[in-house]
């Protein structure tokens, strides 16, 4: 071949190896657009594939219909790759509004969930089944294509395409997943793809159209019967290869979440590993394939190797557990870390699927190398892989809605390897007809046996499934916890497990989203907290509710909890997979009510197709979800959700929504809050605990006061006292603030409004929980050095410590008890016995200093040493006593030896921290700003301290021009090149708030779509 000819070749090939990476994205980003209308990521990823693949079948079949009569192959390869650019760059307008009306219009006219899931199921096919038959005609337009052109190793042109286009399309998943949506978000990443496809078909279109192609070869009409007989073998092998196939990708794909993790970074690791293997099975053949004597028996042995190749991946299964657990103990949770927990989890992806899917990526070539050899000509090429796209539909649909709920991976995986064997061993004997040789029935008896060995021999570890080992990297033994339940649901696997301590956890591939304590007299479960306060918070904002939406099952308590309410007359809880519902009665009397209580309504269902086919209005609608790293749980933070939900809101409604604080940052938390922001009218923040907050919003005014008569009503009463709140103080101490406080806090984080199209949160939220951020600086505010919230969010602290409940999860509340002990030491005189809960060695260490030195403080550095002491007891108790209740610290301080001792400076440190614990705003503002014009060097904790006084004490004048001024002038000194505490950090943002007052929030108006706004209630 002339080197000009072996270029133009080359060329071609790189030019489909750019086809397969934008094919690729759009597979991607099909994937989170119909998550966002299907309402789950594993529907959606299902469809997807069913329908991309369906539509390369008939784009496929169309080609090799069609393709013979046409002169120039590539030149219609051109057309279609620009086709399917300009579908890419019309898409997401198509889809916004097509949804839109779908919501709002066509499925509250439905009614039925039946006739409701198959409209949204044909509308989101009818989304991308015209691009995916444009795409499945590319393959055989260019291979043809290719193939007249130069048709000396046209084996080798095959594999090469099929190299090419596999290996484009493997790096297109992973840059769309981890660049591209990132950079442009999903319009963005969609219209690029499109632009990609039409600068393909400029390129391929100036390329071809000078040139010409031989003349397709002829095909005899009259074909002999073991001509024909090939023919159909072929085809049956391409289509039951490839629905083992994909058999084998739904089921590895659930494997490796339990040893990923669910979220979408992961499934484009697997998605890119499952392709990488098919792509070096094609250039690994390429070489051989035009030299192959019996091609038939070399086909079915690879199916044979592939099917006990898959069979090994059940084996090595077990073992992946135990090396993510070493890299998790290993790797540091840092960004660089993030980077090689990715690195390390694609190689395990690759370990378990690139084996069986390089065999995979053999048989497409050589089945069609066969049939082009055999004279039936170029149609084999789109039939081909017609046949195998069709078998690829028909085991993504087996696996989904039979094997995985019915026979479960293992189960699944075994018929897959099965499948392909048998294959193998009918390609062997049509190979070797008319032999006498041993290797059918020997290979049938070897297959034979491997299967039967895996399912009775090979048990996954369902232990280890339940451990969700990617995330702190410990695994489950027997013995150590007790399965209660395990299965592999349509979207997730679930598993019910006991913990020695009594706690019983709900998990999704691993990952626990409900614990409570089975154990009669055992203390609560951390989650029990939280999912007690989802339900009672809102009946305490919203007494006269009737009518409630909880999305999210989980556990099943806090529906349990809204139905001790009497006054509720319906709860409807909206669960998508079934198995938690199963999975939740194991929780027994605990949750109870929810599955027996005829109030009570249970729903699967996607919550967005929920509320639009019933047309429902609640006065109160509570979300749960998972963690937002979960892949499709993010859209249940997002603008567009909480601008439908909030349609499905009575007058006066509210919507309550659980935001874990873990495994996230305060950037990704203000995404959120700035979406709530921008869809309800006022909102409330409450801490359940350290680590869960719950925001309670509503969106036609301002949120009532708290009724604490809920406490008075016997069975919610009980619910709150197992999780030791009893008394109005237990739950005004949850309160951090609302909207006027909050906003311009999260408004200064320069981060975009969680979208379901700009997903900042679904794109970050995975790294944050490898990197195990927290955001507890929010809830933290109440144990801050100075009463912020109390000065600027017009709480209150304290009406009497002791009236105050300590819970080891919630910091607040053991700040406010060491307090109490506190004023009792200076009361009494007498330190607690050692150990005691209230004190820690650093506050006794300063009350003995505070005490030793107060009747004696010549020592010339004991005035110092003392005002130390002093500073750090104010510091930590001042903010949690009320004026009157802190006297007692003052008395104690001002009869002090070392009072008497200290310069004028000290002296105004010391009326600095008076005018703090007397709340008097003008006082800490001129004494603060003082201080800080006057004492040199100052800087640190104590800087930082009479800069945030002096910024305080103006904001709570509405003074904010001063409190700018004052972080203007002092700020550089005090911080230096340090990161500001969380606590300046509010501060600043509510000086240079453009909010000019905390005032002006009462004026907000959210924004709505006109389409929505008409189906606003009243």
């Amino acid at each position: 071949m002339a080197d000009s000819q072996r270029y133009r070749r080359n060329l071609f090939y790189f030019l489909f190896a750019v086809s397969g990476f934008s094919g690729l994205i759009y597979e991607s980003i099909w994937s989170h657009y119909l998550k966002l209308f299907l309402g789950h990521a594993a529907y959606a990823q299902t469809l997807v594939l069913t329908i991309f693949m369906g539509g390369m079948a008939i784009g496929s079949w169309l080609a090799s219909r069609y393709s013979v009569r046409w002169k120039n192959l590539l030149l219609a390869y051109a057309l279609t790759e620009g086709a399917i650019g300009v579908c890419g760059l019309v898409f997401h307008k198509v889809f916004v509004s097509a949804t839109d009306l779908a919501y709002t219009v066509v499925i509250p006219a439905l009614g039925s969930p039946w006739s409701v899931n198959l409209f949204k199921w044909s509308l989101a096919g009818a989304f991308i089944l015209p691009q995916s038959i444009l795409l499945g005609a590319t393959f055989p337009l260019m291979t043809a294509g290719l193939v007249r052109r130069f048709p000396a190793e046209s084996g080798a042109s095959i594999a090469t395409l099929y190299f090419t286009n596999s290996f484009g399309a493997a790096i297109g998943v992973l840059a769309s997943g981890f660049v591209l949506i990132e950079l442009v978000g999903l319009p963005g990443t969609i219209l690029t793809a499109g632009l990609i496809n039409i600068l393909l078909a400029l390129l391929v279109w100036l390329l071809a159209r000078h040139t010409t192609e031989k003349a397709a070869p002829t095909v005899s009409r009259s074909l002999s019967a073991d001509a024909i007989g090939s023919w159909r073998l072929l085809l049956a092998a391409s289509l039951f290869t490839g629905a083992a196939s994909f058999m084998y990708e739904i089921g590895w794909i659930r494997m490796l979440s339990l040893v990923l993790g669910s979220s979408t970074h992961a499934f484009e690791l697997m998605l890119g590993a499952f392709i990488f293997g098919l792509a070096f099975g094609g250039l690994w053949i390429r070489r051989r394939i035009d030299r192959l004597k019996q091609p038939v028996r070399f086909l079915g042995l690879v199916q044979i190797i592939m099917g006990l190749l898959a069979l090994a991946t059940l084996v090595a299964y077990n073992a992946s557990f135990e090396l993510m657990r070493e890299i998790m103990n290993s790797l540091a949770p840092t960004a660089g870390g993030y980077r090689l927990f990715n690195v390390a989890s694609h190689t395990i992806a690759l370990v378990i699927m690139l084996p069986a899917t390089f065999c995979a990526g053999m048989t497409l070539p050589l089945i069609t190398n066969v049939l082009l050899r055999t004279h039936h000509g170029e149609k084999s090429i789109g039939a081909v892989y017609a046949a195998n796209t069709a078998g690829a539909i028909a085991g993504i649909f087996f696996a989904v809605h039979f094997g995985l709920p019915n026979i479960g991976v293992k189960g699944l995986i075994t018929m897959g390897a099965a499948l392909d064997m048998a294959l193998g061993i009918v390609l062997l004997r049509a190979a070797l007809v008319g032999s006498r040789s041993w290797v059918v029935p020997g290979t049938a008896v070897l297959a034979s046996a491997a299967v039967v060995i895996t399912l009775l021999g090979v048990e996954l570890d369902r232990y280890k499934m339940a451990s969700g080992v990617y995330r702190l990297g410990r695994l489950f033994r027997p013995g150590e916890v007790e399965l209660l339940y395990h299965k592999d649901g349509k979207t997730a696997t679930v598993d019910l497990v006991k913990h020695q301590d009594g706690n019983a956890s709900i998990r999704t591939n691993g990952k626990p989203d409900a614990m409570i304590n089975l154990s009669a007299d055992g203390p609560p479960a951390p989650d029990e907290t939280t999912m007690i306060m989802l339900a009672v918070t809102p009946l305490m904002l919203h007494p006269q509710a009737r009518t409630v939406a909880n999305i999210g099952l989980g556990s099943g308590l806090t529906a349990h909890v809204l139905l001790s309410a009497p006054g509720l007359e319906r709860v409807d809880t909206i669960e998508i997979e079934p198995a938690m519902v199963e999975a939740a009665h194991g929780f027994g009397s605990h949750v109870d009510r929810t599955f027996r209580d005829p109030r009570s309504h249970i729903y699967i269902d996607d919550a967005k197709s929920f509320f639009a086919a019933r047309g429902n209005r609640y006065d109160i609608i509570v979300s749960e979800p998972s963690n937002p790293w979960v892949s499709g749980v993010a859209g249940l933070f997002s603008d567009e959700f909480y601008q439908r939900v909030r349609t499905h809101l009575n007058p006066g409604g509210l919507f309550v929504q659980w935001l874990q604080l873990y495994e996230i940052n305060t950037g990704l938390v203000a995404s959120v809050m700035k979406a709530i922001g921008a869809n309800f009218t006022d909102y409330a923040l409450y801490a359940a605990d350290d680590g869960d907050l719950l925001i309670v919003a509503r969106w036609d005014g301002r949120l009532s006061p708290p009724d604490p008569a809920v406490l008075a009503q016997p069975r919610l009463s009980q619910e709150l006292r197992r999780i030791g709140i009893f008394t109005p103080q237990d739950l005004a101490l949850r309160r951090i603030g609302d909207r006027a406080l909050f906003e311009p806090l999260f408004a200064s984080f320069p981060v975009p409004v969680n979208s379901d199209f700009f997903p900042v949160l679904d794109l970050n939220a995975e790294r944050t929980r490898f990197m195990h951020s927290r955001a507890v600086e929010l809830v933290w505010l109440g144990i801050a050095p100075l009463p912020v919230l109390e000065m600027l969010g017009n709480t209150v602290p304290a009406a009497c410590v002791t009236c105050v409940t300590p819970s080891s999860g919630f910091a607040r509340t053991q700040s406010v008890q060491r307090a109490a002990a506190v004023r009792k030491f200076y009361k009494s005189g007498v330190l607690p016995p050692q150990g005691h809960s209230e004190f820690d060695a650093n506050l006794v260490r300063n009350l003995v200093v505070t005490q030793g030195l107060a009747q004696n403080c010549r020592d010339v550095s004991a005035p110092a040493l003392w005002l130390d002491s002093v500073y750090y007891i104010a510091s930590t108790t001042l903010p949690q006593l009320r004026p009157d209740d802190a006297q007692m610290l003052w008395q104690h301080w001002l009869s002090s030896d070392c009072y008497r001792r200290l310069s004028p400076a000290q002296a105004d440190s010391l009326a600095l921290f008076r005018a703090v614990g007397q709340r008097d705003a003008a006082g800490m503002a001129a004494v603060a700003e003082k201080l800080l014009a006057t004492v040199t060097g100052v800087s640190g904790e104590q800087g930082s301290y009479m800069l945030g006084a002096g910024m305080l004490g103006y904001l709570a004048q509405d003074r904010p021009q001063d409190a700018r001024r004052l972080w203007a002038t002092f700020a550089p000194q005090i911080l230096s090149n340090n990161t500001p505490s969380f606590m300046l950090r509010f501060l600043r943002a509510q000086a240079f708030s453009e909010l000019a007052t905390r005032k002006s929030s009462s004026t907000f108006s959210p924004r709505l779509s006109p389409r929505f706004q008409k189906n606003l209630p009243g």
